[in-house]
């Protein structure tokens, strides 16, 4: 029972990941950019939920609608402010390291506003979970949560980008920018959509983990984000499923890891993961080859 209950863990652990590998994918997918301040977004609306539900008498639901109205504005200002002037830039290493800015900039914006004092925060979710076995076997109700919430979110993204003209739109763009363009599609406006849908995820993936993890500091998103880029690039970056199986993967081999290995050596083994991966399949699970024309 101990190693199911470990393993359903990896899997809510996963999810976390899984949301956060989302924004990555679908902003790389479509911008063809990494956006490196994106776990930083996630800090954000934590401390948005915090501020809200301390200061209007624990309202979650009000707490976590602010979190993703205010992220998807700051995750479409970003974009507009710091990376669309980059867009043409003659170097990719110009939106790389505006995007490192951005991460620190937020990070010490927080510092100065509340501070290095880590915060308890208290779960989004309530419901105790479920218990079988007589009582061996416990899971979560925050575990529960973030799996179905996790499996909501692809399925309502895959039905959005097949299903939509905005959808259509960012396809387009993925696939050849120039040609979205002569077809009259706006890709500025496709491209700050991709902003938006990244950046409240971001809010709901931070939601999720500060419940599981109720830990909050201006750095609480830093490390969730890039083993979310892990698991990007694992499932395939790009690829809105292999976010999903890429989280979930990881999540698992960081629990597993942490309780029949090491806790010390987790992260290590995680990042060793990434290691194999571009040496062995560097498009990822689910990832396709490009051809690129020269």
């Amino acid at each position: 029972m101990s190693f199911l209950t470990y393993f359903i863990n990896g899997l809510s652990l996963g999810s976390i990941y899984a949301i956060i590998a989302l924004g990555y994918t679908m902003v790389y997918g479509i911008a063809k950019m990494l956006n490196f301040a994106h776990g930083d977004f996630i800090m954000v609306g934590c401390y948005i939920i915090f501020t809200v539900c301390s200061t209007m008498g624990g309202n979650t639901f009000v707490g976590i609608l602010t979190a993703v109205i205010l992220c998807t504005c700051l995750g479409v200002l970003t974009e507009r402010v710091a990376y669309r002037p980059l867009r043409g830039a003659a170097s990719p290493l110009a939106v790389l390291i505006t995007a490192i800015g951005v991460s620190y900039f937020l990070e010490n914006l927080a510092l100065l506003i509340f501070g290095a004092d880590i915060k308890s925060f208290t779960s989004v979710v309530t419901w105790q979970g479920l218990s079988f076995a007589d009582g061996e076997l416990k899971i979560q109700g925050v575990t529960i949560v973030t799996i179905l919430v996790s499996l909501i979110i692809l399925a309502v993204l895959q039905a959005f980008v097949h299903g939509t003209r905005e959808g259509q739109a960012m396809l387009a763009v993925s696939e050849d920018r120039n040609a979205a363009i002569l077809m009259g599609i706006n890709v500025n406006k496709t491209i700050a959509l991709t902003f938006a849908i990244g950046s409240a995820l971001a809010a709901v993936a931070g939601a999720l983990l500060c419940s599981a993890y109720p830990s909050l500091s201006p750095y609480t998103g830093a490390m969730p984000g890039i083993k979310a880029f892990v698991a990007a690039v694992l499932g395939g970056i790009g690829s809105i499923p292999g976010a999903l199986i890429g989280g979930m993967v990881l999540g698992i081999i960081e629990i597993l890891s942490k309780t029949y290995i090491s806790s010390q050596l987790s992260d290590a083994i995680v990042f060793g993961i990434l290691v194999i991966v571009l040496l062995v399949r560097p498009t990822g699970i689910l990832g396709k080859k490009v051809q690129v024309k020269v």
